[in-house]
């Protein structure tokens, strides 16, 4: 089994450990999953499958983070 997979998030090739979902994913990168929306291969991911949804080799995943203000 591979020490890594490469994925390709919003826009910047990067290598992360196997089997790692979605949910992981964000939380690793220090974001809140509930003020981030997902597409994963060209496809809107439902907050809901994050947990469900393993990251693969070769995925295309874009984050797109909701910041508040006024």
């Amino acid at each position: 089994m591979s020490q890594s997979i490469r994925i390709q998030l919003n826009g910047t090739e990067r290598e992360i450990t196997p089997a790692v979902s979605v949910r992981e994913l964000i939380v690793s990168l220090d974001l809140e999953p509930e003020l981030i929306v997902v597409e994963r291969n060209r496809s809107i991911l439902r907050r809901e499958q994050y947990a469900d949804v393993t990251v693969e080799e070769g995925d295309v995943i874009e984050l797109v983070h909701f910041v508040g203000g006024g």
